[in-house]
């Protein structure tokens, strides 16, 4: 079979959860079409998710990623269409705030997914859940993620970030978020999955 590397991020700033940790372990060690899942947590600090994705994919050799992050806030699944070269946001969980500075002195200054993203979106939507491309994923250690990512693996496997929302258990503790049932999140996901295959 294919390996499929899915990953999710711990808790950060004001979460106290993160909903992409809960997909992440559901879906580790799942079969979807041809693809073997291999789930993994990465940690919300710029230095070390990107490490841990450079040696995820030295170990793992998967044939396609997909990256999950939480957007605290957004009511739809957003895949994400570009990465940019910057690091610039609110503090890490080691406590870095970084300030204009460069993920990659010689990478472009834009790497697009190659995931199918319209393909996601439309399927989504076909099964009735709200879902749109966005066309930013920030600043933060998801844009960085994304955009390592993407600076890795050149093309030559599908790789790209999906923006979540907030799980129901999430909004209960934050307050005025959109929230999704935990488990729409995981079937949303899995359906992202089957346009892989």
């Amino acid at each position: 079979m294919k390996k499929l590397l899915v990953t999710g991020f711990e808790p950060f700033l004001q979460f106290t959860l993160n909903p992409t940790e809960e997909v992440v372990k559901a879906l580790d060690g799942k079969a979807i079409g041809q693809y073997q899942i291999v789930g993994k947590v990465l940690p919300v600090e710029f230095g070390a998710a990107q490490q841990h994705i450079r040696q995820l994919l030295i170990e793992e050799k998967p044939d396609a990623v997909i990256a999950l992050g939480l957007a605290g806030g957004r009511s739809k699944i957003t895949p994400e269409r570009i990465a940019i070269n910057v690091m610039d946001g609110a503090k890490d969980n080691s406590g870095h705030t970084p300030t204009d500075e460069v993920i990659a002195e010689d990478g472009a200054d834009g790497y697009f997914s190659t995931l199918p993203i319209r393909e996601m979106v439309n399927r989504l939507k076909d099964a009735g859940y709200p879902a749109t491309i966005s066309n930013t994923a920030g600043t933060y250690v998801c844009n960085l993620l994304m955009y390592t990512l993407l600076y890795e693996t050149k093309g030559a496997i599908p790789a790209g970030f999906i923006h979540i929302p907030a799980s129901h258990q999430l909004a209960i503790e934050e307050g005025k978020v959109p929230s999704w049932s935990q488990a729409d999140l995981n079937a949303a996901i899995e359906i992202c999955i089957e346009t892989l295959i």
